[in-house]
């Protein structure tokens, strides 16, 4: 076996086997965050066959190394997938540094390790995701997938067709940037306000908050009610359950196959 320049065996190489960072393995092994694992990796809580790496970038050679964190093996975790009715209010992240409460605080402790998959800002409402597959996550979340997000959106005016109109065609924000919806129509209108929904194929930070905004008309409440297939339905604020096979494979048949890795350029 070859030696590396410090005098230790080198890890030997096998013919199939991918290769990713120690951090990035226990995040899809689904026993924690890849910054949660990069954590426990650093403080010399994890062992790779047998020693403890301090560096979270370490190589792991999937389903051929040994993993412990704290003593005991780590094993593919089973794959978990929830949705959640965010309530108004909370902030999509695992901790604040502001002290906000967090999506976490609708969990069990035994589901607080699941990531979201995607977000909603503090002030927005409805349907998010959870899980503890980061490739299926990345595949959701991935912008060239062009699946559609689906709002119900309160808005402090009544809804013309022309603003309508407008949101479709696009709107140029105050920094120069055009954004548009996919589509747009209104649910129901009352004296002074209406309920439209908004259809958006791309991701982009507080998109349907910053189009309104530059029309001078304010958002009142934004919920998310779909995305693609998976419907929010009748679940309570606040409250999550597991996706079914049905959606799941529902959601499946809208995603585009994840594309493959660049080859490396040999010099």
């Amino acid at each position: 076996m070859k030696r590396r320049f410090d005098g230790r065996k080198a890890t030997p190489a096998i013919r199939g086997v991918r290769k990713v960072g120690l951090a990035r393995a226990l995040s899809k092994l689904g026993y924690c965050s890849r910054k949660q694992a990069a954590t426990l990796i650093r403080q010399g809580n994890v062992r790779l066959n047998g020693t403890a790496p301090r560096n979270p970038e370490t190589p792991v050679r999937m389903g051929v190394d040994r993993i412990e964190v704290l003593g005991r093996a780590i094993h593919a975790a089973e794959r978990i997938y929830l949705m959640m009715n965010k309530a108004r209010g909370l902030v999509t992240s695992a901790a604040d540094e502001k002290g906000r409460e967090t999506v976490y605080s609708l969990l069990p402790r035994e589901l607080n390790w699941l990531a979201p998959v995607g977000r909603l800002d503090k002030a927005s409402e409805g349907l998010l995701l959870f899980t503890n597959d980061s490739e299926w996550s990345a595949q959701v979340t991935d912008p060239d997938q062009h699946l559609d997000k689906t709002y119900h959106v309160q808005i402090g005016a009544i809804a013309t067709p022309e603003l309508l109109d407008k949101l479709e065609r696009g709107v140029e924000t105050e920094r120069g940037e055009i954004l548009r919806c996919k589509r747009a129509k209104v649910l129901r209108t009352g004296g002074k306000n209406s309920w439209i929904e908004i259809v958006l194929d791309e991701g982009k930070n507080r998109q349907i908050r910053r189009m309104l905004n530059a029309r001078g008309v304010e958002v009142l409440r934004l919920i998310r009610v779909a995305i693609g297939p998976l419907q929010l339905g009748d679940l309570p604020k606040g409250q999550h359950r597991r996706l079914t096979a049905a959606e799941l494979a529902s959601l499946q048949q809208e995603l585009r196959p994840a594309r493959p890795a660049a080859p490396a350029l040999i010099h």
